[in-house]
């Protein structure tokens, strides 16, 4: 897994209560095997029409948040279903990072496990976010996760945020489940050799 220490980059604004799993992958997409190749349907109902063609309007269909890697959103993100898709289809898009007053829970979990850091901001820090990003479609952010910070690249202005210190050691270091496994490789050996 990669590893997140600081990321700058520009926001793209979504703000909308209870995003659930089934909006931000859609079931027909979860026929794949392989963890890759979801980016291209993040969103797919709301970015597509029937015929296949870009919705205009969309936030994410408009070519000046095309390139944004921060997706700012309002509270319960990613609710529903806990499918691991929808944290792989955000990250495969090209999101490091997604902004929200809260998130459910397995979502919340499943983010980590993958190198995309969710981070939870209260409700009038998100407003002050995503209209800085709907005035400006470059409005950047840097997150920088050792100092626990959300800083704003053109005021310098700074948002502190709480993270789980086992999680956040887990993105410093890019271990996931088997890269933490393999962080006790010779005792696992040793146990072998002895049984």
């Amino acid at each position: 897994m990669e590893s997140f220490k600081k990321h700058t980059g520009s926001v793209a604004p979504l703000y909308q209560i209870n995003i659930d799993t089934d909006q931000i992958i859609p079931k027909q997409f979860l026929k794949r095997i392989e963890r890759t190749g979801f980016g291209e349907f993040l969103f797919n109902d709301w970015r597509f029409d029937n015929e296949g063609k870009p919705i205009k309007g969309f936030i994410l269909n408009d070519p000046k948040y095309k390139k944004s890697s921060i997706l700012a959103a309002g509270k319960n993100f990613g609710s529903g279903s806990s499918r691991e898709h929808a944290a792989w289809a955000l990250h495969d898009y090209g999101f490091r990072c997604i902004l929200a007053p809260s998130f459910a829970d397995i979502f919340y979990n499943n983010c980590f496990k993958i190198g995309l850091l969710p981070i939870q901001v209260d409700e009038s820090q998100m407003e002050k976010i995503v209209n800085s990003s709907q005035i400006n479609p470059n409005y950047q952010l840097t997150i920088d996760l050792d100092s626990q910070s959300i800083i704003e690249k053109d005021s310098n202005k700074k948002i502190l945020f709480e993270i789980n210190a086992f999680m956040k050691n887990c993105l410093l270091n890019g271990l996931d489940d088997i890269g933490l496994t393999l962080q006790h490789e010779e005792k696992i050996k040793k146990f072998e050799e002895l049984h």
